[in-house]
């Protein structure tokens, strides 16, 4: 196996595919593969896979058109290649009696999209922007990477909720109060079409933690409202002691809650104290 970085196929290919700029602006990914051949050569024929494969395209394209891809851009075209080739994968397991060569063909792009992953990774492991340290710390779980981004947040240089997301899920399990605060930036900053529902259940924890059970059961609450989640009910009735006029006052504020992330305004909402009253902050 080549040991060099490729983003499509090889890296030799690499100086020459991101040296081309081009202007082509259409977004439908078979005039893109048509305008642009290489950017689809190792990538299947049939209809198999098509938004991953769409998405990989046109991020492909916009590689091409950057003078020098950011860290971003590469994070992003590391996610789009995974996509793509865990999809594939599933897809290369389909067997075609009548037409044989369609296997074969899922086959072959599943086999260069792993390539294509394993050595984008190996070009970027030493990268030490903000994006590509994250994506190391979430996939390999690596500790140089993962002081990069906290050094980044405690000098006030994260603002990507994904980011910040991976933060409050470290922080729940060394500083419970730093995780609420990054979730009340999250839930004041990000637009309810972006909202992780996970948020409520990091949430939930960050209260288990400080033994407010009261909470542990709104933000459980809440997230089974949001999501298809299924819960224990007599569980987490237990949480606070069977109460049943205290439930059916959580569960309201729980929907509160709900309504207020989706109204775009949670700053200003009626919930917002649930994250900024004195005695939630021990």
């Amino acid at each position: 196996m080549k040991q060099n970085l490729v983003i499509i196929t090889s890296f030799s290919f690499i100086s020459a595919f991101l040296g081309l700029l081009g202007c082509e602006n259409d977004r439908n990914s078979d005039v893109i593969c048509k305008n642009n051949p290489e950017l689809c050569a190792d990538l299947h024929r049939d209809s198999w896979c098509r938004f991953e494969k769409g998405d990989l395209v046109r991020h492909r394209l916009v590689l091409k058109q950057a003078e020098t891809p950011s860290g971003q851009q590469l994070f992003q075209q590391l996610i789009y290649l995974e996509n793509y080739s865990n999809c594939i994968e599933l897809a290369a397991g389909v067997q075609h009696i009548l037409n044989p060569e369609r296997t074969q063909d899922r086959e072959r792009a599943y086999a260069v999209s792993t390539q294509t992953l394993n050595e984008l990774q190996e070009y970027t492991k030493d990268n030490p922007d903000i994006y590509l340290a994250y994506y190391r710390w979430l996939r390999f779980n690596d500790k140089a990477s993962q002081d990069i981004v906290l050094a980044a947040y405690q000098a006030g240089n994260v603002a990507e909720p994904q980011i910040l997301s991976q933060l409050a899920a470290y922080y729940v399990r060394v500083s419970p109060l730093e995780a609420k605060r990054i979730y009340r930036d999250l839930f004041t900053k990000t637009s309810f079409d972006k909202f992780n529902s996970d948020w409520l259940l990091g949430l939930a924890s960050v209260f288990q933690q400080q033994q407010n059970f009261e909470y542990v059961y709104l933000f459980t609450k809440a997230n089974t409202l949001l999501t298809e989640n299924q819960v224990d009910e007599k569980q987490l009735f237990g949480l606070i002691g069977g109460n049943q006029v205290l439930a059916q006052q959580l569960d309201l504020q729980a929907q509160t809650l709900i309504s207020d992330l989706k109204s775009g305004n949670f700053a200003n909402s009626v919930s917002v104290v649930l994250l900024n009253a004195p005695e939630n902050a021990q």
